[in-house]
């Protein structure tokens, strides 16, 4: 039975420069991002990211794997070790799809708490998009500079279990920000396509059938919301935010490695897109292994991601998508800072 684990450290006072920690455990991905309040946003103190594929198998099963578990519960004794080195003044740590769709995945979330002290919590799909949105808020108030005034902005966050997709109205400047119109959150991301469609996704047929079984999803949300009629005007912003978006643009920028501060913030062209999603599919599974804005451990999950991309591209066909390299983890340190400001306040 494994020992309880030595206590978050959760730092009371007022140091000179608190530290707020926002860990999200994903379908694919385990990671931590530990921040300190600075008068436009955050200052990165501490980050650690690392692939566990908890959402293994789970498209069959229905359930988290014991290897799966294991992997994430590695990745998450690391986090824990991380926190008790240093004195946070807040906490956030969540889970996505997994989770949420797992018939054991409380059970699993009750040993983590156990073994690591993290409280993690599931939130919904209408949380996970308002993060996102509060995490590239800042990067949609900054898109007029390369494509004019909008009245609309369609925010994609392609998951490892799933994809959300946000509709937003986009408020004058001195008003309160963008607000959510409507969210959708399909039950594919690029995990789920991987397994479903294994070695078949890296053929053109493959490939094509996933974007067309994805474009299916989601017409229904652009029945609702009419989405091509506000694009024809000329009104909408599009933003992505996942390891999809953030790939693509390195290919896009010809980078010798992967940079964050290279691709957060990028424009990438519709053609410049297309052109980067064939350079990829041509690249195979061996040259995704080998290419340095991918390597071995992205490569089956690429092209899936690339399909859910196309397909949105294929309804949607914008001329320019803005790509950040941020999310749900920024988004909860965002929120943890103003509260604490309105605490301060109120004091």
């Amino acid at each position: 039975m494994p020992a309880t684990a030595a206590p978050i450290m959760l730092d009371r006072g007022r140091p000179p420069a608190p530290a707020f920690a926002a860990l999200d455990l994903g379908t694919n991905n385990c990671r931590l991002l530990v921040g300190a309040p600075t008068p436009d946003g955050f200052r990165v103190l501490d980050s650690f990211s690392r692939i566990v594929r908890l959402g293994e198998g789970l498209h069959a099963t229905g359930r988290l794997s014991d290897l799966a578990m294991d992997r994430a519960l590695g990745a998450l004794h690391a986090c824990a070790h991380r926190l008790t080195r240093r004195p946070v003044r807040g906490l956030r740590a969540i889970a996505t799809e997994a989770c949420r769709r797992a018939s054991n995945g409380r059970e699993f979330l009750d040993r983590v708490r156990h073994e690591t002290g993290l409280p993690i919590e599931v939130i919904s799909t209408r949380e996970e998009a308002e993060l996102a949105l509060e995490s590239c808020s800042p990067l949609l108030q900054g898109a007029k500079a390369y494509q004019g005034e909008a009245r609309r902005a369609l925010l994609f966050d392609i998951g490892g279990g799933s994809t959300e997709l946000s509709w937003i109205r986009l408020a004058p400047a001195e008003s309160c920000g963008p607000q959510l119109i409507g969210t959708i959150s399909l039950p594919v991301g690029v995990v789920t396509l991987a397994e479903r469609f294994g070695h078949a996704g890296f053929e053109a047929s493959g490939f094509q059938a996933m974007v067309d079984d994805v474009t299916e999803r989601l017409r229904p949300f652009e029945g609702v919301h009419c989405i091509r009629q506000e694009l024809r005007q000329g009104g909408v912003h599009f933003l992505g935010t996942s390891g999809t978006v953030t790939t693509l643009a390195g290919i896009v920028l010809d980078l010798p490695r992967y940079s964050r501060l290279a691709v957060d913030g990028a424009v990438l062209t519709h053609d410049e897109a297309q052109t980067a999603l064939a350079r990829l599919q041509a690249l195979g599974r061996s040259g995704l292994s080998e290419h340095p804005c991918v390597g071995p451990e992205r490569a089956e999950f690429v092209l899936p991601g690339c399909a859910i991309f196309a397909a949105i591209q294929q309804l949607w066909p914008a001329p320019h998508v803005l790509v950040a390299d941020r999310g749900l983890r920024e988004g909860m340190l965002l929120r943890m800072m103003r509260a604490d400001r309105a605490r301060g306040f109120a004091r």
